[in-house]
């Protein structure tokens, strides 16, 4: 009896002497700003300096074809926290904070469920209504992972903004450029070749090579405190950038991110992937909490619409994937795109197809390559792609080849060898649109009145939303064909005010008068939204007085903050902001309730920067 005790004490003791090391991995993730994969150079560019980052993909895997699903911040946290597309949960548009249903739980939640102290230093700004920094244990500039309980496993975010787009401008950027003269950068072929341009890429390599530098900080302290054989670590980029056409754009540029994964020997059974290997298969922001969760043993909750792509559930990736990409009003500036790309084929529709490719939001203006970018096409300096993107109408749909035109400058959309591809890729995106319910169909300005307070994802799944019917005539609506006119004209007198929405811009969209006796009507509209879409069809059909009238009656009677918002979008667009009255602008300066973004219109208004 003595020899069996005796080893349950030796086993006991052991299992105390082990107590400090977790049964299950450590996380890691180390995410730096604003900056796309082709800014680091285990992603082939040459002139980059990343020494920590070339190593940890040396020794772990590297993702070819990883994706912000969002080429903004906040719209992508909030896809990365909760697994979820940004335009299911009602959560696309920037710095909003409508609510989002209860099913929608943080990856936070789950691992501190299960024991692990989560930190977060400490980006928050999540999207949507409520307190960002109570999920954590931790949420400040100094959370770290070191302040845990002994032994217990640990989640550590640790967001590097040294990369972030405001680095580059004047009152940030500090000495310039270091290591490399603007004449010796390479500039891609979607940017023009101005001396503003190549500056600002020389000064963001010297940034890129100091945040590859604090990504090694971060790795010699795991491993100065004896657990980098315990902990998995993620290092990827928060979305693209930073010069122009990157952030905020579905182009490669603005949503292909890098991301490298180092799984030590101890968690290999965890990865199906080779140590040092390059990984094919698409993966995106929406997979990360899957698999996240995978890797600690829990399977994906029925909410989460990623894939585990690592651990003990991982999906293999189907032969077919396709990373989803959106865009929608960033900052105080409107524009709904939506895409899809495997990698190799990217397809884009711009739902809002009247609107130029430029601006996207007024807050890069800081940036001296954006700035001298607009002035070359205000001088008329400019030709082809380069002045292409601030001229409005824009093409509704755009087909690269990304194998062979990796920097997206040559649209195969009308090419009719690419034909059959365009149409298969078109059908897909709308299926996708379908299958995740994207609440982007609904106008902003319309959400409070049409979902009562509730979130606008339970809005669109309801029974009283046609989303089928409302989706196919998006589709209609952005292909400004004037043949059919006389579809959109029924569909603008429809009892449901969404379908009016479409049905007045397609209308504008297809011009020339078409169909001038319902956009009269839709100036009767309940909705401001529609009042205003019909009020800036006229204009765009010749009728500048009778749409600017409408627009400033409507400027002196709302209140609603989005709709504020759509309306002084439509007043830059037919030039009519010289009309704005001065009262109106002191008195929303003034105006303590007045929304972040509208004052920011009346700031620059007041100043003259409109």
């Amino acid at each position: 009896m003595l020899r069996p005790l005796l080893l349950l004490g030796i086993s006991l003791n052991l299992t105390l002497l082990g107590a400090d090391k977790p049964e299950r991995p450590n996380i890691l993730w180390i995410t730096s700003e604003d900056n796309s994969a082709h800014w680091i150079g285990c992603y082939g560019n040459e002139q980059a300096k990343t020494p920590r980052i070339d190593a940890l993909a040396d020794e772990g895997h590297l993702f070819l074809h990883a994706y912000s699903n969002a080429p903004v911040c906040a719209v992508a946290r909030s896809t990365i926290l909760n697994g979820a597309y940004a335009v299911t949960q009602g959560t696309q548009h920037m710095r909003s904070r409508h609510p989002i249903p209860e099913r929608f739980k943080s990856y936070v939640s789950y691992l501190r469920g299960q024991g692990y102290y989560c930190t977060n230093r400490s980006k928050t700004d999540f999207n949507f209504k409520g307190d960002d920094r109570a999920i954590w244990d931790e949420c400040s500039g100094k959370a770290h992972y070191k302040n845990r309980a002994e032994g217990q496993p640990f989640m550590a975010v640790f967001n590097l903004t040294v990369s972030h787009e405001s680095s580059l401008f004047p009152n940030k950027r500090g000495k310039e450029p270091r290591r490399l003269a603007a004449s010796e950068v390479d500039v891609p072929p979607y940017l023009p070749d101005l001396p503003e341009v190549r500056k600002d890429i020389a000064a963001y390599h010297d940034k890129i090579t100091t945040m590859d530098g604090q990504v090694g900080e971060l790795l010699d302290e795991l491993e100065k405190a004896g657990l980098a054989e315990d902990t998995i670590v993620f290092y990827y980029s928060d979305h693209g950038g930073v010069t122009p056409r990157g952030k905020r754009y579905i182009k490669e540029t603005g949503v292909r991110v890098p991301m490298v994964v180092h799984v030590p020997s101890k968690w290999g059974h965890l990865t199906p992937f080779k140590r040092g290997g390059k990984v094919d298969e698409p993966v995106a922001f929406v997979d990360l909490a899957p698999t996240l969760l995978s890797l600690i043993g829990l399977e994906k909750p029925d909410a989460m619409q990623g894939r585990a792509f690592l651990g003990e559930h991982r999906e293999a990736a189907p032969e077919d994937d396709m990373v989803f990409l959106y865009a929608d009003r960033f900052d105080e500036l409107y524009g709904m795109r939506r895409g899809i790309t495997d990698g190799r084929w990217k397809y884009i529709r711009r739902f809002t197809p009247q609107l130029a490719a430029a601006p996207y939001s007024f807050y890069q203006f800081s940036m001296p390559s954006w700035v001298a970018y607009r002035k070359a096409w205000q001088d008329g300096e400019l030709d082809g792609v380069h002045k292409a993107m601030w001229e409005a109408p824009q093409v509704e749909e755009e087909l690269f080849d990304l194998k062979s035109d990796p920097w997206e400058v040559r649209n195969l959309a009308a090419d009719p060898a690419h034909a059959e591809r365009l149409v298969a890729m078109r059908s897909r995106l709308k299926g996708k649109m379908t299958e995740v319910k994207d609440t982007g169909l609904v106008p902003e300005p319309m959400w409070a009145a049409l979902a009562g307070g509730k979130p606008i994802t339970d809005f669109v799944r309801s029974s009283g939303f046609d989303f089928q019917g409302v989706l196919d005539l998006a589709f209609l609506a952005s292909r400004a064909d004037l043949g059919e006119v006389g579809a959109l004209m029924e569909f603008a007198s429809s009892d449901d005010p969404v379908k009016r929405y479409w049905a007045l811009q397609g209308l504008q969209i297809a011009g020339q008068k078409a169909g001038l006796e319902a956009i009269l009507t839709g100036l009767r509209d309940e909705h401001s939204v529609n009042r205003v879409t019909a009020a800036e069809a006229l204009c765009r059909m010749g009728k500048e007085k009778e749409g600017r009238a409408a627009m400033l009656k409507e400027l002196m009677s709302e209140t609603h903050e989005y709709s504020l918002q759509y309306l002084i979008n439509a007043l830059m667009r037919v030039d009519a902001i010289d009309d704005i009255p001065e009262a109106w602008v002191n008195e929303t300066l003034k105006d303590r309730k007045a929304g972040a973004y509208v004052k920011r219109f009346a700031e620059r208004i007041k100043s003259g920067e409109l």
